[in-house]
Parts: structure tokens; sequence; C-alpha cells
């Protein structure tokens, strides 16, 4: 046997590979019949009950307020009597004029969405265009400070005096009423996007729409939220009063009519449906800022 087949022989057989290790699942917990309901339970505990106890107390003093008769202002059973179709069917038409407070706020959101929309582009768009300009946001910051304190019916003789017509008329109200938020928070939110995401956008050669969209919106966000959220109640508020003035079947002048009418009860039924409607509007446009922003927008 040469020296060759000897070291050949003294050599150790190759290992065998390793066998490849399984990944086996875990099997998921068993969820307790009772998880949901009690997850329910706590949410309508946290969040349901608190508010329908401070209403409940508030309701009670109320009607102990006025238990007497002696005071002009109606009490809650007195509403619940004398204004209960208006309660528990506001979708009700029995004429032109006599419709439930259903679709006297739709008319009024119809309004409010046309205004306020444009507001919300047109303030998004000019607030982006100043924020990035330092004379811009010296020149215009003192001029918008100045008419955001305009209240909105000072605008209502001008806005009737350029369009003849009331239905024109109201949605500019909203629309002068709520741009100036939207424009001076967003502004706001560009000026303060970091120096880092703006030389990230010069190392990709980013255009002016990529970095509007990619870079300018989700960075500023919050801000344009905000001033959306603040826009929308102020929109909400032109509304109603300017169609005190401006007749039609909206809720303002539903409100109107009834105090003309002495329909207190009326008014009071109306004063709930727009405080609830305005609730609504701000946590929607709060829920759409979340969306957008990932959670970053309050």
């Amino acid at each position: 046997m040469n020296v060759t087949a000897l070291n050949r022989a003294a050599k150790p057989a190759p290992a065998a590979p390793p066998a490849k290790a399984q990944v086996l699942p875990l099997p998921r917990p068993a969820r307790p019949m009772g998880a949901l309901p009690g997850r329910l339970g706590r949410l309508m505990a946290e969040r349901v009950a608190p508010p329908v106890v401070v209403v409940a107390v508030l309701l009670l003093l109320w009607q102990l307020a006025l238990a007497d008769g002696t005071s002009g202002l109606p009490a809650p059973l007195d509403v619940w009597q004398q204004s209960r179709d208006l309660i528990l069917d506001p979708f009700f038409v029995y004429g032109s004029q006599d419709i439930g407070l259903g679709w006297r706020v739709l008319t009024s959101l119809e309004r409010v969405g046309i205004g306020f929309g444009l507001a919300a582009v047109a303030g998004v768009m000019l607030g982006a265009a100043i924020g990035q300009s330092v004379w811009l946001m010296r020149g215009l910051d003192p001029i918008f400070q100045v008419l955001r304190t305009v209240p909105p019916l000072a605008w209502l003789p001008i806005s009737l005096a350029a369009f003849m017509d009331s239905r024109p008329s109201a949605i500019f109200v909203i629309f002068i009423t709520a741009i100036w938020p939207v424009i001076i928070n967003t502004a706001a939110g560009v000026r303060a996007i970091p120096q880092d995401y703006r030389n990230v956008a010069a190392v990709l050669r980013l255009n002016q729409a990529e970095f509007f969209f990619k870079i300018m919106i989700p960075a500023a966000a919050p801000y344009i939220f905000s001033g959306l959220r603040i826009g929308v109640g102020l929109s909400w508020l032109a509304i109603v009063a300017a169609e005190m003035l401006t007749g039609g079947v909206g809720i303002g002048f539903f409100i109107w009519d009834a105090w003309n009418s002495s329909r207190l009860t009326d008014i009071i039924v109306a004063l709930v449906y727009i405080g609830v409607t305005g609730f609504v509007l701000d946590k929607l446009v709060a829920w759409i800022g979340r969306v957008v922003s990932r959670g970053t927008a309050a």
C-alpha cells in the first residue's frame, strides 16, 4: 500500500450536512368568550358613560331650576312635550318650508362642504407657497392676521352685493371665514419642515410636484389638519349666522323663523342639532388627518 492510499484511509469521512431547522408556528392563545364583551364594556365605561352622566346631571339641574315655571325659558320636559316631532322624526316633509331638522342640516352641510372644500384647497396651496418664502411670510402674515379677525357676518353685505344671490353669498362667507386658519397653519407647518428633508429632496432631485406631495404634505400634515379643524368649525358657525339673514331652508333660517314665531323649544332642539353636527365634523376632519399623517396629526 503506497503513501497516498494510507493518507486517504486516515482522512475522516466528511460529516453529513445538518438538517434544516423547521419553524413551527406557535398556537394562538385561545381568547376567552367574554373578551370582546369585556372590551366593549371598558370602552363604554371610559368613553360613553362619563358624558352621558354629565348630560343627565345637567338636564336634572336644568329641570329643577325651571320647575316653578316663573322663567321664560322652557324646561327639558317642556322641550320634549312641545318639540317631540322634531326630535323623533328629523326627516319629515310636509311642504317646501315645513321639513325636518335633518333635511335642514343637510342643506346647510351642502353649502359648508362647497365653501370649506374651496377654502381647504386654496388655503393649503397658498400656505405652502407662502411658507417657502420668508419675504412672502413677512409681507402677508400681518394682512392675514387682520382679515381673520373680521366677523363672518361682516362679509355678508359685500358678498350679497357681489353675487346678487343668497346661495353663492353664503358659500363665499364660509370660504372667506375658513381660509385664514388653513393658510396660516399650513405656512407655519412648511416653515417647520426640517432642513434634512429638503436636503434629501435635493439629493433625489425631486421636482416641485414630487416635493409637495412626498415631502411637504406628510411633514406639515399635523399643522395643516390643525388649521382644517379650526376652519371647519368656523365654517359651521358662519353658515348658521349667514342663513339667519339670507333665508332658505337651512338650520340657521329655522332658528330665526322659530324666534319670530316664539317657539323657544324648537330653537333649543335646533341648537342640539347644530352642536352635534359640529362635533361630528371636527372628529371627521381629525380622523382624516390621522389617516393621512399616519397618526402624527392630533
